[in-house]
């Protein structure tokens, strides 16, 4: 398997998350960020907040492991760990707020988190056995 497709996965994975708020309020990741973009360019302090920042960031790391020839995990963990603060949040709104479609919305990209560091973890313990 092409080492980058899980990283691929999860940023495509975190585009589908879903939210939504108040009376007929609701949004893709993918349309938050298009808004975000453009709220960037005319007015970055009202976009400069902690879950808007630590995903994106969380985004462009895991971009940058695909022009890598070997992803580094530690870009993959951070990439994960930035989006994670803001799916583990989605998730909570979904179980409090009682909306399966914001739950559901977010198992895509938990899976693969879950799968992917397993899968490295699993890796570094055949790795340690060899040696």
């Amino acid at each position: 398997m092409n080492p980058k497709l899980p990283n691929l996965l999860l940023i495509i994975f975190s585009l589908f998350g879903y939210l939504e708020w108040g009376q007929g309020q609701h949004s893709f990741l993918f349309q938050a960020e298009a808004e975000l973009f453009s709220k960037l360019v005319s007015n970055p302090a009202d976009v400069i907040h902690p879950l808007t920042v630590l995903p994106l960031m969380g985004q462009i790391l895991l971009l940058v492991t695909l022009f890598q020839k070997k992803p580094s995990k530690i870009l993959t963990y951070l990439g994960i760990a930035g989006l994670g603060l803001l799916f583990g949040m989605m998730v909570l709104a979904g179980i409090f707020g009682g909306n399966i479609k914001i739950i559901l919305s977010t198992l895509p990209f938990l899976g693969t988190a879950a799968w992917v560091v397993w899968r490295n973890w699993k890796s570094r313990i055949h790795h340690q056995e060899a040696v």
